[in-house]
């Protein structure tokens, strides 16, 4: 999967995802949506995002994620 939006840049941010080389990490913008903000919400916030990019960082985090064993834990 070819991700356009998603940019790594080791003299930017740490080197961590960021969207379309904007200081904004992936993982504010996956993280806003696991708190429950809607996509409007979220480019409300920052003006900068485009709808795609939203899209584009959860495509992300779900191949990311895809990629590792997570160990299951049972209570």
């Amino acid at each position: 999967m070819k991700f356009t939006r998603i940019t790594i840049d080791s003299a930017q941010m740490g080197g961590v995802p960021c969207i379309r080389g904007l200081r904004i990490p992936l993982s504010t913008v996956v993280g806003m949506v696991a708190d429950g903000m809607s996509t409007d919400e979220i480019l409300k916030a920052y003006p900068d995002l485009e709808r795609e990019d939203v899209r584009e960082s959860l495509r992300y985090a779900a191949e990311a994620v895809r990629e590792r064993e997570l160990p299951v834990v049972s209570t």
